[in-house]
């Protein structure tokens, strides 16, 4: 069986992360994309310093590129290249035949094209993933999917035992 790569996407306040958890839970690799970045701001040596010089912003108000198209995408020129070549190492590791990439924007980003071979969409109504997380309504316009791209969608609307439903019956199909 050859190993296949699932893009786990979706809004935020959809449930990506916990369809990921209970994906862990059941022993798939996943490999979340959020955190990783995180640890890799740590990891490489003088890339704080590099963003920070970049965008001519202190490390504590990084925050504040979400709002800035032209300071967010600098900040994706200069990470995403770091984060490609750990997910591509990342990768070379698992034996599993199945693994799993959360990522909110990967779809979007050229950069990860070829990373992953099928796209699982977790999605919720707006009004459920508001109240989830108050972040929603500004993040909501930098997160588009194409219903062309997405080969899976999973409904977060009800509980999260109803989407762990979900999930086991598209293991059943990709297994």
């Amino acid at each position: 069986m050859t190993m296949k790569t699932i893009l786990v996407t979706g809004p935020i306040g959809s449930g990506k992360s916990e369809a990921c958890r209970y994906l862990s839970s059941l022993g798939f690799p996943v490999y979340d994309c959020d955190s990783r970045t995180k640890l890799l701001y740590s990891l490489v040596p003088g890339l704080k310093c590099r963003i920070e010089d970049a965008l001519d912003l202190p490390w504590s108000q990084i925050g504040t590129v979400f709002s800035a198209p032209e300071k967010l995408a600098k900040l994706e020129s200069i990470v995403y290249p770091y984060v490609v070549e750990d997910l591509r190492g990342w990768k070379a590791a698992q034996t599993a035949p199945l693994l799993f990439v959360e990522s909110a924007v990967a779809l979007d980003k050229p950069q990860f094209d070829g990373l992953y071979d099928r796209v699982l969409l977790v999605t919720a109504p707006y009004e459920v993933r508001a109240a989830r997380n108050p972040k929603v309504a500004g993040r909501d316009a930098l997160q588009a999917f194409d219903p062309a791209r997405i080969d899976f969608t999973v409904v977060n609307d009800t509980t999260p035992e109803d989407m762990f439903i979900q999930i086991r019956k598209l293991i059943c199909k990709l297994i």
